[in-house]
């Protein structure tokens, strides 16, 4: 297995190949349709979109965090910068404030994400994990080469919603290590609804595709962490069991039975939940394991199973 050295956006950096993507990926910034929803604004001269950021990514904080899977976490914690704005904006979202009113928050240019980035590395951090990062795609390929000549070397994780469109994979192709990516819906009926985004399901269906076909199943060295390959969530919502069923199915069937993912148990109402009355109820702790065995009956093999007591050792609670 190859070192955190040979983080795969190295390799590009050093044909050229890397710079030929910022300027490509730039480019798509004067028409955007970077995601599915294809606003076609200009965005080099600060026109804005559904995700409402131009020219510069908004970024919301970024530092150690331990609540990602383990492969992830390690022992100094998994290096996120939360990006502020999303190109889905799921009216439930927990990150509501970060999602929906981005100019909260402080653009930053190529030269400043990439100083984020050593800041990570130099905290620690065995990765950098990129929070909804699809309206920024440009932006994060942009700061890469400065991060790569200041010394970056741990994997890049691309964390998304799944919203994704095949140019915009295209041009990550041989730079992500990591795909983490949420599959929240079946049903396009539950997508229009939650998400505005009637083609949601399908969309996400063919990122998955390919992003395996990009970097694989999910690889762990010796140590314990991640280095490359594929992890997918699945936000558990109330009253949702057959979605469940159809996304595990997929997965295992049509991804890889090998395909290591997280049935997340978290969801409360957040942001305008409340306007639903289907939404309001958290998810039971029965509902959880009946998820749980419908992966397992699905034919996943590598279910993740978060480890609260080690979770709390880490911030000190206990």
């Amino acid at each position: 297995m190859p070192p955190p050295t040979l983080i795969r956006s190295r390799r590009l950096f050093g044909t050229g190949t890397l710079h030929q993507r910022v300027q490509q990926a730039v480019t798509m910034l004067g028409h955007c349709g970077l995601c599915p929803r294809r606003c076609r604004v200009n965005r080099l001269i600060n026109q804005t979109g559904f995700c409402a950021t131009g020219r510069f990514a908004r970024i919301a904080s970024y530092g150690p965090h331990f609540g990602e899977e383990q492969p992830l976490v390690g022992r100094h914690g998994s290096g996120t910068i939360f990006i502020a704005s999303c190109n889905l904006r799921c009216c439930f979202c927990q990150n509501y404030e970060i999602s929906h009113t981005p100019n909260s928050y402080p653009e930053v240019d190529a030269a400043g994400l990439a100083a984020f980035m050593i800041d990570l590395q130099n905290q620690g951090c065995h990765n950098i994990n990129l929070v909804t990062p699809s309206h920024v795609l440009p932006q994060i390929i942009e700061a890469l080469p400065i991060a790569l000549q200041e010394g970056l070397r741990v994997p890049l994780v691309y964390n998304c919603s799944g919203y994704e469109s095949p140019e915009a994979l295209a041009l990550l192709d041989g730079i992500v290590d990591i795909y983490l990516v949420d599959f929240k819906f079946w049903d396009a009926g539950r997508a229009t609804t939650y998400l505005n985004a009637p083609d949601y399901p399908e969309v996400a269906r063919q990122a998955l595709t390919i992003m395996h076909h990009q970097v694989g199943d999910l690889m762990i060295d010796n140590t314990g962490l991640a280095v490359s390959g594929l992890l997918v969530r699945h936000l558990l919502m109330p009253d949702s069991l057959e979605e469940t069923a159809a996304i595990v199915k997929f997965i295992a069937d049509r991804i890889s039975p090998a395909t290591y993912c997280t049935i997340m148990d978290q969801y409360r109402p957040c942001g305008q939940a409340a306007s639903y009355p289907e939404l309001r109820q958290p998810i039971t702790a029965e509902q959880y394991q009946q998820a749980l065995e419908l992966a397992a009956a699905a034919g996943l093999s590598r279910i993740d199973r978060r480890d609260l007591g080690m979770l709390l050792r880490r911030l000190g609670i206990i």
